[in-house]
Parts: structure tokens; C-alpha cells; sequence
């Protein structure tokens, strides 16, 4: 069984070799899903019963391992070093340095890595994160999706 839940954040950023406006500071209204895969809990009389994961449960995990971090922060690659420099000379100034250019790729894919580690299987029942796709704007993603397990012959 698969689940979503899509939460929203505002962030800035820069993509420093893009050949267009991307190369410039500015901000999106991301949109992030989250997609897990587990058994529906049968246990009965427990709160999940029916559920693969309370929705409140998933999102709680993405608001404390990604959504608070990175909502109204600048997300800049560590190579950029100007824009680095001078969001470092800002007092208290949010920012989010990453090792990649903060393309919705990338943060789709950096988004994975850090929600992964948080959903874990907490009910016993087969709990795993398989997608983020990670909007950038309406009508543009990316999505990360978890690689195919080998299956045995």
C-alpha cells in the first residue's frame, strides 16, 4: 500500500551556472510529497489501525527533518562562493548549504537522502519511504524515487 502526504515551504535560491533567470537570487513556493509504502496496520485497537502511518505521524517526521530547516532559508551550493560569503556576513541569516546546485534535481534528491534516515519502520509493518517529488513551481518536479530491490529468481 502506498501513501502521500504534501506539505509546503518558501525558500530562496540560486542555480550559479544556469544560462538563464535561474542564475539570479530568488525564492519558489515548494511543494513537497512524500510517498511511503507499508502494510496497513491491523492490530486492533491501536490508533493506526487501518492506516500505513498516521498522516499527522508523517507529517511531524518531515516538519522536524526537512520542512522547518529549509522553509524561509536560502538553500546555496557550497561552490558558490560569493552568494556563500555573503549569506554568511548576515546575522542570524538562514541558510542551508548544500553540495550540490540546489536544482529541484538535487533537492529532490538530498530531500530523499535526509527523509529516508527519518522514516523508519515504526509499526512494524513494512514501513519505507519510496518517492519525493519536490516542486519547484506548479508545473515543474522532480522526483526521487527509491531504486528497485533485487528480487530473488
Amino acid at each position: 500500500m502506498l501513501i502521500t502526504r504534501r506539505l509546503e515551504f518558501d525558500a530562496g535560491h540560486r542555480i550559479p551556472s544556469h544560462n538563464s533567470q535561474c542564475r539570479h537570487l530568488h525564492g519558489h513556493r515548494y511543494a513537497i510529497e512524500i510517498t511511503l509504502s507499508g502494510d496497513i496496520i491491523t492490530d486492533e485497537g491501536v490508533a493506526e489501525q487501518g492506516m500505513v502511518m498516521d498522516y499527522a505521524e508523517v507529517k511531524r517526521i518531515a516538519k522536524t527533518a526537512l520542512v522547518d530547516e529549509w522553509d524561509h532559508a536560502f538553500l546555496v551550493y557550497s561552490g558558490d562562493l560569493p552568494v556563500l560569503q555573503f549569506l554568511q556576513s548576515l546575522e542570524n541569516h538562514k541558510t542551508v548549504v548544500l553540495d550540490a546546485p540546489p536544482t529541484a534535481e538535487n533537492l529532490a534528491l538530498t530531500a530523499f537522502q535526509i527523509l529516508d534516515a527519518a522514516y523508519q519502520d515504526h509499526y512494524g509493518n513494512h514501513l519505507s519511504l519510496e518517492q519525493v517529488r519536490l516542486f519547484e513551481t506548479p508545473n515543474c518536479w522532480a522526483d526521487a524515487v527509491r531504486k528497485k530491490r533485487d528480487c530473488p529468481p
